[in-house]
């Protein structure tokens, strides 16, 4: 079996794919994906993608298997914003309310499912089994 060629998405100029694109992996250190920025406290800050990286996943169905994940430049990003509390008050009074069944009125520990609208307890399995 042969062994997978990244030269097909090596293009750092981005004559071939518009915009500068690397192989897994090969991407220069400072160019970051959304996640990897959030891992360092920053965002993106209003910045286009600078880079892509493209690989084959067997997993995904998109035409030909190949998938992608926009960089950017993490000397452009901003520090994260930090929530006020009346928003981190806001915020936890929205989750609670997803959590607190309207029939028993007690906070089920979980989110409710939307299409019971109810706790797991109050719910009437025969009418959900026809």
């Amino acid at each position: 079996m042969g062994r997978r060629s990244s030269a097909l998405f090596y293009d750092p100029t981005g004559a071939r794919y518009g915009i500068p694109t690397y192989p897994w992996r090969m991407a220069p250190a400072h160019l970051l994906t959304v996640r990897q920025l959030a891992a360092r406290g920053k965002r993106p800050g209003g910045q286009s993608p600078v880079a892509q990286v493209l690989w084959r996943s067997r997993r995904y169905s998109a035409p030909g298997g190949v998938r992608v994940a926009y960089l950017y430049d993490v000397r452009l990003a901003l520090p994260k914003r930090v929530p006020t509390e009346r928003q981190r008050a806001a915020l936890a009074k929205a989750l609670k309310a997803r959590r607190v069944c309207p029939d028993c009125g007690r906070d089920a520990g979980y989110v409710l499912s939307r299409r019971l609208g109810l706790c797991l307890d109050c719910a009437d399995w025969e009418d959900i089994a026809a």
